[in-house]
C-alpha cells in the first residue's frame, strides 16, 4: 500500500496549519517533481477503460456526487451478479481481466469507482467511512435494480466487502476477499498514527518510478510483465498537472480511512459464505516503513493472516497462491479465475 519511497514527517514547513480545512490544498504548497508519461485529469479524464463506464448521480452529505461505474452484462446470464471493490491504490478498469472471465461466466458484473478514487467525485468536506463507501455501493445496486449480489473485494476492497457484507447481510449471497487488508490492526502492533497532513505530503511526492518499484516488490512478487506498466502510468497520471493536489489530498484522507477503522475484529460476525484468496507472497502493511525496525517484520505476513481471518469467519473457505503477491487477479488471471469461479459455483 504505502510505497517504501514515500518519506513521512513533520510537515509544517509544506503544509501551514488551517490553510484548507477540508478541501484540496493549492498546488503551489507541494508541487512534485516533473516526470515524463501522460497526465490525467483528478478525475482520471483521459484514460479510457476497456469497458463503457456511466455515471451514477446522488447525493450524499447534503452534495451532489457522481459515482462512476462500469456495468457488464453477459451474452448467456446465469441470473447472478458479481460486484467488484477495488483497493486502495487501484479503480474499476483495473478489474477489467476479471470482468471478462465472469462475463464469459454468465455473470453480471458491476465494478464501481468509489467515491473519492479514479473517475468518481473528489468532494470538499467529504467525510470518508466504510460505512458511507458501502452506502453509496448499495444505493448505486438499488438504482441498477440489483437486489443480491456476490461481492468480491480486493486489498482495500476487502476492507469495503467486509462492511459491506455487515450492513447489508439480506443483500449479499457471497463475500470473496482477494489479498484484504485489514486483516490485522497496524495501530495497535506498533505502527504510528500520521495525521492526514503528514500523508497529504507523503502522496505529493508519488512518482512512476515509485509506485512500480513497489508494486513490483509487492503486488508481483518480484516479477514484472510489461502489461503491469498501464496500471502504473494510470496511478501516476492522475497525481500529475493541475488536479494532483485534489488527488493526493483526497488519497490522503482516505488512508486515514483504512487505518483508523479496523474490521478485523467484527469477522466473527460475518454470516455469508465467504472465501478468502491470498498471494502467499504479499507484505502488504499500511504505514509499515514507519513502524520501529523490530516490528516491521511482523506486519503483513499473508502466510499467517490468511489462516488466521479464515479461522475468524465462520465456516470460511481460504485458497492460497504460494508463489503470488499483492494482485493475483492481474499476476496469474487464468489460475486466479478457475479458482474464483469455483468458489462462485460451490
Amino acid at each position: 500500500m504505502t510505497h517504501p519511497s514515500r518519506l513521512t514527517g513533520a510537515t509544517a514547513a509544506l503544509v501551514m496549519a488551517g490553510l484548507f480545512g477540508a478541501a484540496a490544498p493549492a498546488a503551489a504548497q507541494s508541487a512534485p517533481a516533473v516526470e515524463s508519461g501522460p497526465t490525467y485529469g483528478p478525475e482520471l479524464q483521459g484514460f479510457d477503460y476497456a469497458y463503457p463506464v456511466r455515471d451514477f448521480v446522488f447525493r450524499s452529505q447534503g452534495k451532489p456526487m457522481k459515482m462512476t461505474y462500469i456495468d457488464v452484462a453477459p451474452t448467456q446470464p446465469n441470473g447472478r451478479t458479481v460486484v467488484l471493490l477495488h483497493g486502495k491504490n487501484f479503480c474499476a478498469g483495473t478489474w477489467e481481466q476479471t470482468i471478462a472471465a465472469l462475463s464469459r461466466a454468465g455473470y453480471r458484473v458491476v465494478a464501481p469507482d468509489q467515491i473519492g478514487f479514479c473517475k468518481s467525485s473528489k468532494p470538499d468536506g467529504y467525510q470518508y467511512t466504510f460505512q458511507q463507501l458501502a452506502d453509496n455501493t448499495h444505493r448505486l445496486l438499488a438504482h441498477l435494480g440489483v437486489k443480491n449480489a456476490s461481492v468480491l473485494g480486493h486489498s482495500m476492497g476487502g476492507m469495503l466487502a467486509t462492511r459491506y457484507a455487515l450492513l447489508y447481510p439480506e443483500s449479499t449471497d457471497r463475500l470473496l476477499m482477494v489479498n484484504p487488508i485489514g486483516l490485522e490492526d497496524w495501530k495497535a502492533l506498533g505502527v504510528p498514527y500520521q495525521t492526514v497532513d503528514q500523508w497529504y505530503a507523503s502522496e505529493r511526492k508519488t512518482s512512476f518510478a515509485g509506485i512500480k518499484k513497489y508494486q513490483q516488490a509487492t503486488y508481483y512478487a518480484g516479477h514484472w510483465e510489461p502489461a503491469y506498466d498501464k496500471w502504473v502510468t494510470m496511478q501516476a497520471g492522475m497525481f500529475k498537472g493541475d488536479g494532483g493536489d485534489r488527488v493526493a489530498w483526497h488519497s490522503a484522507l482516505t488512508y486515514d480511512m483504512v487505518y483508523t477503522q479496523p474490521v478485523v475484529y467484527e469477522f466473527d460476525r460475518l454470516r455469508v459464505p465467504t472465501t478468502l484468496f491470498i498471494g502467499l507472497k504479499d507484505n502488504t502493511a499500511v504505514g509499515k516503513g514507519t513502524a520501529p525496525k523490530d516490528v516491521q517484520p511482523t506486519l503483513g505476513r499473508y502466510t499467517e493472516l490468511g489462516k488466521r481471518t479464515r479461522d475468524r469467519i465462520p465456516n470460511a473457505r481460504l485458497v492460497e497462491f504460494e508463489d503470488l503477491g499483492h494482485s493475483p487477479q492481474i499476476q496469474a488471471p487464468e489460475r486466479f479465475h478457475r479458482a474464483l469461479l469455483d468458489a462462485l459455483a460451490s
